[in-house]
């Protein structure tokens, strides 16, 4: 029998145990039935950020940004871009500082865009600045 992983549900922050060779098979939220791995990027709050960062099995890759941010608007496409090809081993979330700016003091944002990779409750790396998806996939593939 394969481990299991814990997953905090994006959507609704309800803990979800899901067997790791299934994580690439679309998992839905015991809950509230959302998708666990979607593949695309998440818009998530401080308080479920935070729960995630301390509940999840799974690499988080979290895009912290404002919507009056050019770049941060312009990298957005591209983030997208790069959480499709990381579907079932990572989870792409976005935060928007603005809007829950107790996340970006928590994680000492001082510029926007910023990316953070969290794994095991903690912040692995991070990577400030606007970049293509070519490169957010190569740093990502880099730390898992």
């Amino acid at each position: 029998m394969s481990d299991s992983k814990h997953l905090v549900c994006p959507s609704c922050g309800a803990i979800n145990r899901v067997p790791a060779n299934r994580l690439g098979q679309g998992p839905a939220c015991g809950k509230c039935r959302a998708a666990l791995m979607p593949g695309e990027p998440v818009e998530i709050g401080a308080a479920q950020l935070a729960k995630a960062i301390a509940k999840s099995d799974v690499p988080l890759v979290v895009d912290f940004w404002a919507p009056w941010c050019g770049p941060c608007r312009t990298m957005a496409p591209e983030f997208a871009r790069a959480a499709a090809q990381f579907k079932g081993r990572a989870l792409f979330l976005k935060c928007n500082i603005e809007a829950h700016p107790q996340a970006g003091q928590a994680h000492q944002v001082q510029g926007i865009p910023l990316l953070a990779l969290f794994s095991g409750g903690r912040e692995v790396d991070r990577l400030p600045g606007a970049r293509p998806a070519s490169a957010i996939s190569g740093w990502v593939q880099s730390l898992l």
